[in-house]
C-alpha cells in the first residue's frame, strides 16, 4: 500500500484551490453567526469542497478506479474550513472534521498536520486511515489559545489521487459594528437632501478600522475611520434623489478583520413637493425702448421643507452640460505649427523651446478657462429680461417675491423663457416672459395736404408739425425721394430731435417745373420706431395766365421843345402769382441817338448851330428806364419814360410790353406829345433830315 502513495516532501507544492466568492451579510445575520459557539457552528456547518490540489498521476501503481472517474474527488470534506470563534484564553475548544468516501471501494487516506502549540490532531498524525465506501471518518482538532488573537493552521489529507488542504483559523479579538438591517427613508422630496442619523456601537472587543460605502442617490458620512471597542459614533446617511420614484441601495460596512462585509438595505421614495410658481407666464405692457418696466410674481412653497431655487437658462441639466462641453471644445487651442526645416539647428532648438513655453502657457490658460466653464452655474442671462433675486431660499409654507424687469432695445415683441430649478421638484419650472417694445410716438399734425392749383415755376410754401406724444426723445430724419415730382419739394429742417411732449415745425417749399397733377408720399424716419411718419401731398401744377397792366391809360407829355428831354413816370403791375420777365419797346421809334440841346450848348462850334441837324436814320427819341426786368408775383415796377424830341410833329406812339416765354405786345401804353417851336430858332433846324 505504501508504494501507492507519494513520499512526503519537506517542502510540499503549493496547490491551487477555488476560493469561495465573498458576499455581504445582513448585520443581524452577521451578529448571529459571530456569536455562535463552536458546537453550534459544527451542527450548522454546510458541506463544501475544501482546497483540492491537482489530481496526482497514477503511474507506478496497478490500482484501478472503476467506480469514480479519475478527474473526480474521492473524498468530501465537511466543513471545508475550520474556524474557531468566541474562544477564551487557555480554554480548550474542539471541532470535528468529517472525511466521506464517495467511492464504492474502501480508500486509504493519510491525515497530517504540522506541529503547533495551539492546534492538535486528536488522532494518529501522518498515518493512513482506511475509510469504507459511503462512510465518513471523523477527525477531531483541538485548539488551545494562550492569548486573544487570530491564529491560523492547516490540515492536509492525502489520497491516492489528490491532496486536500483544510484551512484552520481562530478568530480572537474582533470589531463588530452594530448596524440595522434596513434603513427606510419613506417619502422624501426630490432634489432635496434628507438625512438620517444612526448610532453605531462597536460591540466587539477590538478597535474597528471601518470603511463605509454606498451608491447614489445615497451617501454616508463619515466614509472611513476608527471606532474603539465598546465606543459609539453617529453615522449620517443622506438621501438626495434627482428623479421621482423608488430608490434602493445598500450601505456596505467593511472592517479590518478580513471577514465578509455587512450591508444595510437602503430604501426611499422620491416625490414632487408642493412647490410651484404663482404664474407660469409673465406679460409686461408696452415699454419705451431703452427704458425699463417690471412686474412681480411669486414662488410658493406649500411644503414643510426649506427650498433653494435658482433661475436657469436651460430647461435641463443635460442641456447645461452639453453647452459646457461645447464651450470647452471651442476653447481647445490650435495645433502648433512646427518650424520650417531650413532653419539652422541652433535657431530651431531656441524656437522649439519658445514654442513649448508658449504651448504650456496657452494650455494653462485654456485649462483655467475650462475650469471656469465647469464651475459656471449657468444662471439665467438675457439682454432684455432680468430676474431678481436670481437665487435664494424659501422657508416652509412661505413664498418668495420675484421681480421681472423688461428693458427693450427695439420696438419689437420679445419672448424668452427662464427655468426655475428648485429643490423638491424633479423638473425645472418654466416661466415664459413676454414684452412689447415701444418706440417714440411721433405723429404729424396732418397726414395729407392738398396744395390745390399751383403755377409752374411758382414757389409754394406751407408747414406741418411733428408732435412727440411719447416719454422719450424722438430723433427724426427726412427720407429723400426723387420719384415723380418729389425732387421739387424741400423740407426744413430735415432732421432733429423732438423732446418728450414737444413739437417740431417742418417748412415745406414746392417749386414745380412741369405741369400736371401729382400725389406724393414723404416719410420721416423716427429712430427706434418700426414705422415712419408719412405725409401725403397732392395738387395740380398748371401754366399761369400772364396779366400785366399799367397804372395809367396813357402818358401825355404835352407841349415839348426840340432837344429838350421830358420825363414821365408810370407803374407796371404783375397781379399774377408767378414772376414775369418783361422787355419794353416803343413803336415807330428810330435807332440813331437823339440830339439833346444840352449837348449843343456845351459845344459852340457844333455845325448844327448854322447848318442844322442832319439825320441819316430815324432818331431814337424815347428812352425807358428800366427797359427790361422781372416783376415778382403780386409786385410792380416803376418805369421812367423820357422823350427828347428831334422832329417837329404830333407824337402818337405806343409803348409795348413783351413777356419772356409768353409773347410780344402782351400789354401797351399810349404816348402822346405836341412839338412847340421856340421863338428865334430857325425852322429848318428841326425839319432838315437826310434820308
Amino acid at each position: 500500500m505504501a508504494s501507492a502513495f507519494p513520499e512526503k516532501s519537506s517542502t510540499p507544492r503549493l496547490l491551487s484551490r477555488e476560493r469561495l466568492k465573498s458576499f455581504s451579510l445582513l448585520p443581524s445575520r452577521f451578529l448571529k453567526e459571530k456569536f455562535l459557539n463552536v458546537k453550534k457552528k459544527v451542527s450548522n456547518g454546510a458541506s463544501f469542497l475544501p482546497r483540492i490540489g491537482p489530481f496526482l498521476p497514477m503511474s507506478g501503481t496497478n490500482e484501478k478506479l472503476p467506480s469514480v472517474l479519475q478527474k473526480q474527488s474521492l473524498f468530501q470534506v465537511s466543513p471545508p474550513e475550520l474556524v474557531f470563534e468566541n474562544f477564551a484564553t487557555q480554554e480548550v475548544s474542539e471541532m470535528v472534521l468529517s472525511l466521506v468516501n464517495k467511492d464504492k471501494f474502501p480508500r486509504p487516506v493519510k491525515v497530517s498536520m504540522e506541529r503547533s502549540p495551539h492546534f492538535e490532531l486528536m488522532c494518529p498524525n501522518d498515518v493512513f486511515h482506511i475509510v469504507p465506501p459511503g462512510t465518513s471518518s471523523p477527525l477531531r482538532i483541538r485548539f488551545t489559545p494562550d492569548e486573544m488573537k487570530n491564529y491560523c493552521h492547516e490540515l492536509v489529507c492525502l489520497t491516492a489521487r489528490e491532496r486536500i488542504v483544510v484551512p484552520i483559523r481562530a478568530i480572537g479579538a474582533r470589531a463588530i459594528l452594530h448596524f440595522p438591517d434596513q434603513l427606510d427613508f419613506s417619502e422624501c422630496p426630490v432634489k432635496y437632501s434628507t438625512q438620517k442619523t444612526l448610532l453605531v456601537h462597536n460591540i466587539g472587543n477590538l478597535a474597528a478600522d471601518y470603511q463605509l460605502s454606498t451608491q447614489s442617490p445615497f451617501s454616508v458620512v463619515p466614509a472611513r475611520g476608527t471606532l474603539g471597542a465598546g465606543d459609539t459614533m453617529q453615522v449620517t446617511v443622506e438621501f438626495h434623489p434627482l428623479t421621482i420614484g423608488d430608490h434602493s441601495g445598500s450601505l456596505a460596512v467593511c472592517c479590518n478583520t478580513g471577514e465578509k462585509s455587512i450591508q444595510t438595505n437602503l430604501h426611499g421614495e422620491a416625490v414632487d413637493a408642493n412647490i410651484g410658481l404663482s404664474t407660469y407666464s409673465v406679460k409686461i405692457g408696452k415699454t419705451f425702448i431703452n427704458t425699463s418696466n417690471y412686474t412681480t410674481m411669486f414662488i410658493e412653497n406649500r411644503s414643510n421643507i426649506t427650498a433653494h431655487f435658482q433661475w436657469k437658462t436651460f430647461p435641463t441639466e443635460e442641456d447645461e452640460n452639453e453647452e459646457k462641453r461645447r464651450q470647452c471644445y471651442l476653447l481647445q487651442p490650435l495645433k502648433e505649427v512646427p518650424p520650417d526645416n531650413f532653419i539652422e539647428e541652433e535657431d530651431t532648438e531656441q524656437e522649439e523651446g519658445s514654442s513649448e513655453d508658449h504651448t504650456a502657457l496657452l494650455s494653462y490658460m485654456v485649462q483655467e478657462e475650462m475650469e471656469k466653464v465647469q464651475e459656471d452655474p449657468m444662471l439665467f442671462s438675457d439682454d432684455i429680461f432680468s430676474i431678481e433675486p436670481m437665487e435664494g431660499e424659501i422657508k416652509p409654507n412661505c413664498s418668495a417675491e420675484i421681480k421681472v424687469t423688461f428693458k427693450p432695445l427695439e420696438a419689437l415683441g420679445y419672448l424668452s423663457v427662464a427655468y426655475c430649478s428648485i429643490s423638491g421638484r424633479e423638473s425645472r419650472l418654466p416661466l415664459r416672459l413676454r414684452g412689447q417694445g415701444q418706440g417714440p410716438l411721433v405723429e404729424l399734425s396732418c397726414r395729407a395736404l392738398n396744395l390745390g392749383n399751383i403755377f409752374v415755376n411758382t414757389t409754394y410754401v406751407c408747414e406741418v408739425t411733428l408732435m412727440n406724444h411719447g416719454a422719450i426723445d424722438a430723433p427724426f430724419t427726412y427720407i429723400h425721394t426723387t420719384a415723380n415730382v418729389g425732387y421739387c419739394f424741400k423740407f426744413a429742417p430735415e432732421e432733429g430731435i423732438i423732446a418728450p411732449g414737444g413739437i417740431q415745425t417742418i417748412q415745406i417749399s414746392f417749386n414745380a417745373t412741369v405741369a400736371g397733377r401729382f400725389e406724393e408720399e414723404f416719410q420721416f424716419s423716427v429712430a427706434g420706431s418700426p414705422t415712419s411718419a408719412i405725409l401725403t401731398i397732392k395738387g395740380r401744377v398748371s401754366e399761369p395766365e400772364p396779366t400785366l397792366h399799367f397804372n395809367v391809360n396813357e402818358l401825355d407829355f404835352g407841349d415839348i421843345s426840340f432837344g429838350f428831354p421830358s420825363t414821365k413816370t408810370c407803374r407796371l403791375t404783375n397781379p399774377s402769382p408767378v414772376p414775369l420777365s418783361f422787355k419794353l419797346c416803343m413803336s415807330d421809334d428810330g435807332t440813331q441817338p437823339a440830339v439833346s440841346s444840352f449837348d449843343q450848348i456845351r459845344n459852340d462850334s457844333d455845325p448844327s448851330w448854322t447848318e442844322g441837324i442832319h439825320f441819316y436814320v430815324e432818331p431814337r427819341e424815347f428812352t425807358m428806364n428800366p427797359r427790361q426786368g422781372t416783376i415778382p408775383p403780386q409786385g410792380h415796377q416803376d418805369i421812367e419814360v423820357t422823350l427828347c424830341s428831334n422832329t417837329v410833329m404830333e407824337f402818337y406812339r405806343t409803348m409795348l410790353v413783351d413777356l419772356e416765354g409768353f409773347g410780344s405786345g402782351v400789354a401797351s401804353l399810349s404816348i402822346t406829345a405836341t412839338y412847340q417851336h421856340f421863338p428865334g430858332l430857325p425852322q429848318h433846324t428841326a425839319l432838315t433830315r437826310v434820308c
